[in-house]
């Protein structure tokens, strides 16, 4: 088969990174040999498990695997609050940059294609965004019996009935703070009169899969990140 794609600058990422990056977008434009690839540092490409032919083609090209994803897909129609839930504030932000910038160092924004400390920079900010609303919609934090934060997660708003978490992180293992988060996500997004929630996780985290699962997530996708 005959691939084509084209290649879509992404001046975010090339400003906060320093280098020029971009995204290649399959089913148009050009033969994959004819992309002015050589403009860019970094492209990137996101492809659905399913589209082997595509993948192979891209291997030949030069792209090289770098992670897995799986997307889970949640109802929200039986959501409830949990406890000790509360919106971030300002004041919480250097807490949460602190915490981003250490739980997602394994992310696809890791070395060798970007420095380790330009990818705890990103979640940092990242978090940041979703407080100030810049970004996500909203940043809610998990408590403590101490009331001190257990855990965050960021939520967004799409286009179509549906809320994504954007990150989701827990500073306390082992005390169903993860379970806590996704319930809170869930009542966000019913409250929002949104009827579905997506949240996706790496290939490789067997503990998110198996925590999105007994929260009732159901795998609705998958796909893999090259870059080259």
């Amino acid at each position: 088969m005959q691939m084509t794609a084209r290649i879509e600058p992404l001046p975010w990422e090339s400003e906060f990174f320093g280098i020029r990056c971009g995204r290649l977008i399959l089913d148009g434009g050009l033969p994959l040999s004819g992309l002015s690839m050589a403009e860019y540092a970094l492209v990137q490409a996101k492809v659905p498990a399913q589209r082997s032919a595509e993948l192979d083609a891209l291997s030949n090209g030069g792209f090289r695997l770098v992670d897995g994803e799986i997307d889970f897909l949640f109802s929200t129609d039986s959501a409830v609050r949990p406890a000790a839930i509360k919106i971030a504030r300002s004041d919480n932000i250097p807490l949460l940059r602190a915490a981003a910038a250490r739980l997602f160092v394994h992310s696809r924004f890791r070395p060798p294609w970007f420095k380790l400390d330009d990818c705890q920079r990103f979640y940092a900010c990242w978090i940041e965004n979703a407080v100030t609303g810049c970004f996500d919609d909203q940043c809610l934090l998990a408590l403590d019996h101490s009331g001190d934060i257990a855990g965050f997660v960021s939520l967004r708003r799409l286009d179509d009935d549906t809320a994504r978490v954007g990150l989701l992180g827990a500073l306390i293992s082992g005390q169903g703070t993860g379970q806590r988060l996704i319930g809170a996500a869930l009542d966000w997004a019913r409250a929002q009169r949104l009827s579905r929630l997506r949240v996706a996780t790496q290939t490789s985290n067997l503990a998110a899969m198996r925590l999105y699962t007994r929260c009732g997530g159901v795998p609705d996708g998958s796909s893999w990140w090259l870059y080259r």
